[in-house]
């Protein structure tokens, strides 16, 4: 193990935020002040953009109250980008780190965020410059490989519960047919999470649509006409990345003139076209007097006041390891492996190298989806409920019987 050099130290927050992003964050800044080798610690405004622009805020002489305040605070206290680095970037936020001695690099954020510091770790040792690259994991996605889940993932999951609870409930007082888009281009775990607050055989929602799973307009339709004749209502959760059996997004298909966003992708979330499709054609070919719809967007990453603290926890957690593990190791991502689950949930972090993580993701597993493709099973019920810290619990008279 090589000796850990006196330098400076920097971190950036990159990618779409979380409610929990700060908690790794100040998770750094703790475990930073701990360590004499770091003696300046530079947060970098706007991630890989204030890094090539030299443009830092000093970390260390943030108070003790300041730093609670931030770990609360949901979305990117450093502010953030979606820029997504090539080795011409990287060689000059390189040039900056050699400028200003900065031999300790952490980023938080998803695969894109592993793959730059891996290139920028690979450039700096070709140059025979000592750095030392942590990726700190984070994406409400929870699509990184290696790890369990992702820190930002269990808060974003509460949300989702949450909020189809209330829908449920909404859908229980006025009876129809209600859809809900949610955030997930490739992978269903957010879209999946919103089965989790169901306490109730008739409870809500009724189909959840993963884009694992491919599925024809003809059986979306057909799922929910059974469901809406048994009874009398339908909640539906529907990612907006699902697609049909040829693999092609229902959104893709939609769009005449689709918006793309920075990485040349279809814009999916937030243009409330599909869930106007999709109620439109419940309402025409069903004949279901009374149909909504509603895009969820961004709603689930930064909302406050809705966090848990099992998420927050384990954010926190990743920052501090990531700082110890640089005071050992050369570089790496962390990751979190689960030893227990149910009343007996507990966790471990391990180290692992910065290429099995980025750029790469990882999609729902078949053990998580029923077999018909419209709903989950309860092994993704028992995966994902820890990390929600817990669900409020609903109460319902209709059951009840009549006098």
């Amino acid at each position: 193990m090589a000796k850990a050099p006196k330098a400076n130290a920097v971190v950036g927050q990159s990618g779409g935020p979380t409610a929990v992003i700060n908690a790794s964050l100040v998770g750094v800044i703790e475990e930073a002040n701990k360590h004499p080798e770091i003696e300046n610690l530079y947060g970098a405004r706007y991630a890989v953009v204030g890094m090539a622009n030299d443009d830092f805020i000093d970390l260390k002489k943030l108070s003790a109250d300041t730093l609670e305040q931030v770990a609360d605070t949901p979305c990117s206290a450093l502010g953030s980008s979606r820029d997504k680095p090539d080795e011409e970037y990287c060689a000059k936020i390189l040039d900056v780190f050699k400028k200003r001695d900065i031999r300790y690099f952490f980023y938080i954020g998803g695969n894109d965020s592993a793959n730059t510091a891996h290139i920028i770790n690979i450039m700096a040792a070709d140059t025979g410059y000592e750095l030392r690259a942590f990726h700190i994991p984070k994406t409400v996605d929870n699509d990184l490989l290696v790890t369990d889940h992702c820190p930002g993932y269990g808060t974003a999951a509460k949300f989702e519960a949450c909020a189809l609870m209330g829908d449920d409930m909404d859908n229980r007082t006025l009876p129809g047919i209600k859809i809900d888009v949610i955030m997930g281009r490739h992978a269903g775990f957010l879209t999946a999470a919103t089965a989790l607050g169901k306490q109730r055989d008739d409870d809500g929602p009724h189909l959840v649509y993963v884009p694992e799973r491919g599925v024809s307009l003809d059986k979306f339709l057909s799922d929910v006409e059974d469901v809406y004749k048994k009874l009398g209502r339908c909640v539906v959760a529907v990612s907006e990345g699902i697609c049909d059996p040829d693999g092609v997004t229902w959104a893709e298909k939609l769009a005449k003139e689709s918006e793309t966003d920075s990485h040349g992708n279809i814009q999916l979330s937030g243009t409330g076209a599909l869930a106007d499709f999709l109620a439109g054609e419940a309402k025409t070919k069903l004949g279901a007097k009374r149909v909504r719809a509603d895009t969820f967007g961004y709603l689930q990453r930064s909302f406050a006041g809705l966090r848990s603290e099992v998420d927050a926890r384990e954010a926190r957690w990743c920052g501090r390891h990531a700082v110890g593990y640089a005071m050992e190791d050369v570089s790496g991502s962390v990751a979190i492996k689960r030893l227990g689950n149910g009343p007996d949930y507990a966790v471990e972090l391990f180290r692992t190298e910065l290429i099995n993580v980025a750029e790469k993701a990882k999609p729902m597993p078949d053990e998580f989806i029923n077999a018909e493709g419209n709903g989950v099973t309860n092994a993704f019920i028992e995966y994902a409920m820890p990390l929600t810290g817990g669900l409020p619990k609903t109460g319902h008279l209709g059951n009840y019987p009549r006098v």
